[in-house]
Parts: structure tokens; sequence; C-alpha cells
């Protein structure tokens, strides 16, 4: 018997599942665009250690239903992207374990979403592994990068014009000062 070859961006989730296959690598950062334009300026995807993945297909047999197609992702990157303090960078390391059940079209999908709780795609011939790969990276950057202690402190910029106006207000008088030694001199009243 022949065994199937099976490729990463032209992958047929059933006979991958039906087989229980294995695919794994790793990619450079930086070949994944969209990921890529997060990096901080200063740290570049292309400066990233790679991104190390592997899927593995899976068919479940259940008493009484339809058996079900199902894919697990697994994947680890680490990415450097800007302080949202600092705007320096800081490194994120990511891990990821997803689980994907296949269903054979977008109206199933739809009709099981709501009580479902795991991740459902539709069933496909041709599933590129890692556009799910690089969707499911960006989907675990923090929304907020930041580091846990900035490596520098944080220096307010200087406005001169702001200064003046600092300077002036100070050397105002308070408005309320005048009431205020007016009713001093007044005394308590009886």
């Amino acid at each position: 018997m022949k065994e199937h070859q099976y490729f990463p961006g032209k992958l047929d989730v059933a006979a991958f599942a039906r087989d229980g296959a294995e695919l794994s690598g790793e990619l450079a950062a930086a070949s994944l665009l969209r990921l890529a334009d997060a990096a901080a300026p200063e740290a570049p995807a292309s400066a990233w250690p790679a991104v190390t993945w592997r899927v593995t297909g899976e068919r479940r047999e259940e008493r009484g239903a339809e058996a079900q197609t199902w894919l697990h992702l697994e994947a680890s990157a680490l990415v450097r992207l800007t302080c949202q303090r600092c705007l320096q960078p800081v490194e994120e390391a990511i891990e990821l374990s997803h689980w994907f059940r296949f269903v054979k079209d977008e109206a199933e999908a739809l009709s099981v979403d709501a009580e479902s709780e795991e991740d459902l795609l539709v069933l496909t011939r041709s599933l590129d592994v890692i556009e799910l790969l690089e969707d499911e990276l960006l989907l675990s950057l923090p929304l907020v990068p930041r580091h846990e202690t900035c490596p520098q402190p944080l220096v307010a910029p200087v406005d001169p014009a702001l200064q003046e106006m600092e300077r002036a207000e100070e050397q105002r008088p308070h408005p309320f000062a005048a009431l205020a030694a007016l009713k001093k001199q007044q005394g308590p009243k009886q």
C-alpha cells in the first residue's frame, strides 16, 4: 500500500485525519509576513528564532454518530514586539496548542458553533496549514505588549510651550487668595 505524501500548503484534511498523519517543521519568522509586520522596528522578524510547528490529524468514531475529523496544531515562537510603555523591543514567547474539528459545510458550522466549545472549520481538500498557523500565532499575540519592568526609566518628553504655561500659572495669584485674605481680616462671625 502506498503511503500518502502530505504538504502543509495544500492539505487534504479528511485523508490526513483518516491516516492519523503528522507533519512538523520550522519556518523562518520573516516568511510569515503578517506576523513579521508586528515586529518592533529595532528587532525585525528576520532576526527572530525559527517558528516550530506540528500538526496531527485524528478521526474520532463516536457511538451512534458520524465520525469526526480533528486536527491538532501546536507551535512555539519567540517574537519581539514594541513595548507600549517604553517603546523598546520586548520578547514574547508564544506557545499554542489548538484542536480544530471539521464539519462538512458552512451551514453545519453555523448551527453547531453556538453549542460547541471547540474551534470549528469547514472540511476542505486543500487547507493551508501555514496560513492557519500564522492566524493562530497572530491571535496569540498580547494585545498590549509590555515589559514587566521596563529596562530604561520612562522620561516624559519636555515641551517648552507647556513649561512656559506652567511658570505663568505659578506666578499668577490664585483667584480665591484675595477672598481668603478678606475673610481673615473680618474675623469669625458671631
